[in-house]
């Protein structure tokens, strides 16, 4: 069996284009992948069908190690761009190898290693100001059934972190404990938005509430400095979901620089390099919650990678927070139901593309907004969603 064709598929999802992969084997089986990166999805697909295209078509998509591994040793200059093309095409043949050999992918690289996966909520907080607005649409998604959620309290804070802004982050977190009471776990982003002792303080603050992990308190290539953060604070720290290479997250492990690893399995090389990072973090007695914040495909790869890992802790969900017409964008399987995810059964990934439904939501230049712009939120993913929800 050999890869005989790459097609790459673009769909707006309000402030994301959903950039998707699709091999397609001699045989006619084909495998999906994600591919979509902030900003930059326009790079990556021209990426995807020149470079990649020309390092995989003819190749057996058994052969992962070696395929995905000369694409990662002769890529050269390295970085998110092109490691997100080249974990789409890693992902794609997994998903050929699960239809090929009737499995679905967690089997494959694993199996079930967990009685039960649940998620945490994100994006759920899109057009929230005050914390009071907070602490509303927190409770909200509380009951639907979720454990933990994750949020932004900030506005534009950049390295110092003056006292209003301050005020304000430590007023919305306190809200949001508040409403959806001792039971359920929080995750703070920060975005890598603080330098240390900005950062150190503002953590030292949370002290007493339930927070499962403050995550990239500094910026997140600075390895030394979130050690130093996570030297000098009490709570859990994460970290990763902006390291792209295996060198990387070694340097991020054997420091111990976090609590819980966050490598992006839609950029960080794919199912295959993703499964070995959380070993290396396994040896150091580390956790693994993989960041997917993208995608239904990019989303379907870490749940395999989720439910086939033993230090998997909880996987991120936009999942009910996103458009309207996410779902529409695949068919197959919705794996979660009141905060808990689904073990999959269907061959491969589970999922296949609609191209009807993606040329209905064309390619939106520049959705993303920045995180340094004061009304980012206004944009941010499920705002009319869950404004609706009542």
């Amino acid at each position: 069996m050999k890869i005989k064709k790459l097609e790459t598929f673009l769909a707006n999802a309000g402030q994301r284009n959903y950039l998707f992969v699709r091999l397609t084997t001699d045989t006619g089986i084909t495998g999906i992948g994600e591919a979509t990166l902030e900003w930059q999805e326009k790079a990556v697909e021209v990426l995807v069908n020149e470079w990649v295209a020309s390092r995989i078509i003819g190749k057996d998509p058994f052969d992962i190690e070696q395929v995905v591994g000369d694409m990662i040793r002769d890529q050269y200059q390295g970085g998110s761009t092109v490691m997100t093309a080249i974990s789409a095409a890693e992902i794609a043949m997994w998903d050929i190898i699960g239809k090929a050999t009737g499995q679905p992918v967690y089997r494959l690289i694993g199996g079930c290693a967990k009685r039960e996966l649940h998620a945490y909520a994100n994006g759920w907080y899109g057009g929230c100001e005050t914390p009071a607005d907070f602490a509303a649409r927190a409770s909200q998604v509380a009951a639907r059934g979720y454990g933990a959620m994750k949020f932004d309290p900030f506005a534009t804070a950049w390295k110092q972190l003056d006292r209003n802004e301050e005020e304000h982050a430590v007023a919305v977190v306190e809200a949001v404990a508040g409403a959806i009471g001792p039971d359920v776990g929080m995750m703070i982003e920060i975005h890598g938005r603080l330098g240390v002792s900005d950062a150190v303080r503002f953590i030292d603050r949370l002290n007493g509430k339930r927070i499962l992990w403050c995550e990239e308190p500094v910026a997140p290539e600075s390895v030394e400095l979130l050690r130093e953060v996570k030297e000098r604070t009490r709570l859990p720290i994460s970290s990763g979901e902006r390291l792209y290479t295996l060198a990387d997250f070694a340097r991020l492990i054997n420091l111990r620089a976090v609590d819980v690893v966050q490598m992006d399995v839609a950029h960080c090389g794919g199912i295959t390099m993703a499964k070995k990072i959380a070993a290396m973090a396994a040896a150091q007695d580390i956790g693994i919650s993989p960041h997917s914040s993208v995608g239904p495909v990019a989303f379907a790869a870490a749940l395999h990678v989720a439910w086939s890992t033993p230090n998997m802790l909880m996987l991120e969900s936009f999942g009910e927070f996103d458009v309207d017409w996410r779902s529409d964008l695949v068919s197959g399987w919705n794996p979660l139901q009141n905060g808990r995810l689904s073990l999959p059964e269907a061959p491969g990934l589970g999922i296949e593309l609609d191209e009807r439904a993606i040329a209905e939501h064309p390619y939106r230049p520049l959705a993303f907004p920045s995180l340094w712009d004061a009304s980012w939120r206004d944009e941010f993913t499920g705002t009319a969603k869950l404004a609706r929800i009542k």
